[in-house]
């Protein structure tokens, strides 16, 4: 192995725990910057909101964490364990659940992190304001305190892991800027009741789209939710008298009126955009080596992970979207760590961009939008495999692939009581840890 380097992590979540962790048990030195008060990253539930409901202003107070109140997980338990450290949390019951809540998934990271000795490693309410290389063999990591103290620190490489869920993408919809009502990004959803009364219209298809209108309807006048998939059917849901499903918004009037393209013509109150996320590295600075365009494309990042230039001395845990989350990120440490060690090599610099640029060209002439760069939901399974072969793992379980693809047939056709309809279509699902 290649000698002890010195290490900063940028981040304390799921991705910045398991590359410490990993980082750890090859002998480097550590350090995990965090900017809030615990561990945990997106799984830290905080009932703050921020002053501007959309997210778009820059000078607000982020709040970090996306979770809603009763967020629990839309992936079973035996896709939210790591490779070798199985989701063992019970409820405040004592039960294992299926689908475990926001509270069981961050103790679940906080019993990671005090099993594998990670917590010395971190620094609480330190929020890292640049990572800049300033020679070939060290990056400078720029942090301030919650004091407002403002340190520097050399390091031999970087690995970021600040995540992906807290800068909010909004819809552009015609008309929007001449529409009167309220419109709010799902970043700042907690709790239904503000909701009560009010005709809402969901912009969205996805998990945080779906379980939020379930919440909202109970509470709501009407909830009109509208998605621009194809594989949606537009109609009035038979166990809701106030629920229905549209297709894209077309027009936003300034009488209130929102158009769909089903033709339906709804006076709404509210807009609440469930959107999803940009990328966000404000404090990265590579004189324009590291991009994220206005497809909220990353890169380069060869396979998501090593841009070429800076590889390995700077690298990116936890990019890609749709899959295992969990292993995935674990195996990507994993690769991060086994990389910085010596014990596996890179390719080439030319070889990692022509990788990357046959990647892009083959997105394109399949017809997947550039938006879906990150996405790895029509090739997760020989992502991970291909990730887990580079530091010599078997392919990933059968049985959690299955899961995952379940899952994706299922959701396009029935939201409303897909994990009830998982767990009967799967029932050994209880049986796996």
């Amino acid at each position: 192995m290649a000698r002890p380097l010195k290490l900063a992590v940028i981040g304390a979540g799921v991705a910045g725990l398991t590359t410490a962790c990993e980082l750890k048990s090859e002998g480097h030195q550590v350090v995990v910057y965090e900017k809030a008060d615990q561990i945990g990253g997106m799984w830290v539930y905080n009932p703050e909101v921020e002053t501007d409901p959309l997210g778009l202003d820059p000078g607000r107070k982020i709040v970090h964490s996306s979770l809603y109140h009763s967020l629990k997980t839309n992936l079973p338990r035996p896709l939210m364990r790591f490779w070798d450290y199985p989701f063992t949390v019970k409820n405040k019951d004592g039960v294992l659940m299926d689908f475990p809540g926001h509270e069981e998934v961050l103790q679940f990271l906080n019993n990671f992190a005090e099993d594998f000795g990670l917590v010395e490693l971190i620094r609480l309410n330190t929020e890292v304001v640049r990572v800049e290389q300033e020679n070939d063999d060290q990056w400078v990591v720029e942090s301030r305190s919650n004091g407002g103290l403002i340190s520097e620190e050399p390091f031999e490489a970087v690995v970021v892991c600040n995540g992906h869920n807290t800068q909010p993408r909004v819809a552009e919809l015609p008309g929007i800027n001449n529409w009167k009502g309220k419109q709010i990004h799902c970043h700042n959803y907690r709790v239904p009741e503000p909701f009560r009364d009010q005709v809402v219209v969901i912009i969205g298809g996805a998990a945080s789209a779906n379980d939020i209108s379930l919440e909202i309807v109970e509470v709501a006048k009407e909830v009109h939710l509208s998605s621009r998939s194809q594989e949606i059917e537009v109609k009035k849901w038979d166990m809701y008298d106030n629920l229905w499903q549209h297709s894209k918004v077309t027009n936003c009037h300034e009488n209130g009126e929102i158009a769909f393209e089903d033709g339906a013509l709804v006076t709404a109150d509210i807009i609440l955009h469930c959107t999803g996320y940009k990328y966000n590295l404000p404090f990265l600075k590579t004189n324009g080596v590291i991009t994220i365009d206005d497809d909220n494309r990353v890169g380069p990042l060869y396979k998501h992970v090593f841009p070429p230039q800076l590889a390995p001395r700077l690298s990116f845990v936890g990019i890609p979207r749709v899959a295992i989350n969990f292993v995935m990120i674990d195996l990507q440490a994993k690769w991060v760590a086994s990389v910085l060690s010596g014990k596996v090599s890179l390719p080439s610099e030319e070889d990692m961009s022509a990788d990357l640029e046959q990647c892009y060209r083959l997105l394109e002439e399949k017809g997947i939008p550039k938006h879906h760069t990150h996405s790895l939901d029509l090739n997760m399974h020989e992502y991970l495999d291909w990730v887990a072969a580079q530091v010599g793992l078997p392919p990933v379980d059968k049985r959690q692939k299955e899961i995952f693809y379940k899952i994706r047939e299922i959701l396009p056709t029935s939201w409303i009581g897909f994990r009830e309809m998982l767990l009967k279509q799967l029932p050994w699902i209880s049986r796996i840890s």
